[in-house]
């Protein structure tokens, strides 16, 4: 039983790196919290507790983990420190010799972080703790990592999180996420439907669908990800889905067709290539050649020919020669795609990808992610252009600090409105809007309501 009167006015500091799938859990951490009489720790002061939830998947996202921890530590004397998340699992022994470390907890454990973090904290309120000594170091092997952690939740965003699934049984040989969130697994397709029939009670009008590799959905319960699918876009209240990231070969035929012409599902995909070279791509143990990629991006474009379609694109891993990178330049450029997510690789301690001999230098690697994030400019700024004078459907949300109020139509314009039209009671409502010229930063088209 939690004494939750510990935690009455306490104040919270929440620090989250890496994917939407730790945005969600993130956000979800704080609303157990919160049911606990936890407050979220405004900007200047001091909490007495902070959560970190860590990313690993390159050597920058480590430092970054290593950063914040001490930013935190610093900013917040005396706090109770959790450290969770993929770098906390893949390396808790560096994360524990952090001074000012309280609990570090693996993929297992997060799911019970509450618990976790009542016991040691009132262990150490009451003296009974070594305060220099993290609570919990995590050690699990991929094999024995079997919790899932439920999240549906928005934290100060408009659209909701849905976690669907976790784990990974891929092993790409650049990858350590297997490592850090163990196989796939996935609550049922009945739970998942509770969770946004609650959102939708909340007022929430769109969730987006967020896992590791969620169109292997299935493993544990025997069930598919076009039935969860479906059974989503049942879901009374909410008005808009969206899929964060598939595989190019879990995205069947069946599920494009279903989402072509389904009530809720948007005309938006996030589907990873990592290289265009097959070369590559067998060096990486991915589980697709290009000419199925290739063939992916024409089905969607074929029935639903205004959809937004973001590319992950990894540039300068091993064995990566620049015939093969020239491969994957011109076979981007001649795909009729939204956006590319460029990132460097990054070696990873006990990956396989170590065993390749072709190293790429540090200095092509950033001639290669330049060059694509120019291809990426081009192609979305033509994809957005092409939509201007039409009139579309957005989602508003409220504006941070320093930025115009924005939203997303369907199809993922980001669209923002001129200080004159914007009106906090516009956030989380559907408005339709005329679509106007690229802003300074063409990173948005104007809205005209």
């Amino acid at each position: 039983m939690i004494d939750t009167s510990a935690f009455q006015g306490k104040k919270a500091a929440y620090f989250t790196l890496g994917c939407k799938l730790n945005f969600s859990e993130t956000s979800t951490f704080g609303k157990m919290l919160q049911n606990l009489g936890v407050v979220t720790a405004q900007k200047g002061e001091q909490a007495d507790i902070c959560l970190i939830n860590t990313c690993s998947v390159t050597e920058v996202a480590d430092k970054k983990c290593r950063q914040a921890i001490h930013r935190l530590v610093r900013e917040n004397p005396g706090a109770f420190v959790v450290v969770t998340g993929c770098y906390a699992q893949l390396e808790a022994d560096e994360v524990a010799k952090i001074d000012g470390v309280s609990l570090v907890l693996g993929s297992n454990e997060k799911a019970n972080l509450v618990q976790f973090l009542s016991e040691e904290w009132g262990k150490e309120e009451s003296g009974k703790r070594n305060e220099n000594t993290p609570a919990f170091v995590s050690r699990q092997k991929t094999k024995d990592i079997k919790s899932f952690a439920p999240s549906c939740s928005r934290g100060n965003r408009t659209r909701y999180f849905l976690k669907v699934q976790d784990g990974c049984d891929y092993f790409c040989t650049y990858c350590t996420i297997p490592y850090a969130r163990g196989f796939s697994r996935n609550p049922t397709i009945a739970s998942l439907v509770a969770q946004a029939e609650e959102a939708a009670a909340e007022g929430g009008k769109e969730i987006v669908l967020t896992g590791v590799n969620i169109g292997d959905f299935g493993k544990t319960t025997g069930e598919k990800f076009i039935d969860l699918v479906k059974a989503l876009d049942k879901v009374e209240g909410i008005s808009r889905y969206r899929i964060s990231s598939l595989e190019p070969d879990l995205a069947t035929d069946e599920l494009i067709e279903y989402c072509a012409q389904s009530r809720a599902f948007m005309p938006h995909f996030h589907i990873p290539l990592q290289s265009g070279s097959n070369t590559v791509l067998k060096l990486m143990h991915r589980h697709y050649d290009r000419e199925l990629f290739a063939d992916k991006i024409h089905k969607i474009k074929e029935l639903m020919p205004d959809a937004f379609i973001g590319v992950d694109v990894m540039v300068g891993c091993r064995g990566e020669t620049p015939e093969c990178f020239e491969e994957t330049y011109e076979f981007l450029d001649g795909l009729d795609v939204t956006q590319l997510h460029v990132f460097p690789y990054s070696e990873r301690p006990g990956t396989s990808a170590l065993s390749i001999p072709y190293v790429v230098s540090e200095k092509d690697k950033k001639l290669r992610v330049k060059r694509l994030l120019e291809l990426s400019d081009k192609k979305t700024q033509a994809f957005y252009e092409r939509h201007i004078g039409e009139e579309a459907e957005v989602l508003f949300e409220k504006a941070t600090r320093g930025r115009a109020m924005h939203g997303f139509t369907k199809n993922y314009i980001r669209v923002e409105l001129s200080a004159k039209d914007a009106d906090p009671a516009l956030d989380n409502q559907l408005v339709k809007v005329k679509l106007g010229e690229l802003t300074r930063d063409k990173e948005s088209l104007k809205g005209i309501i």
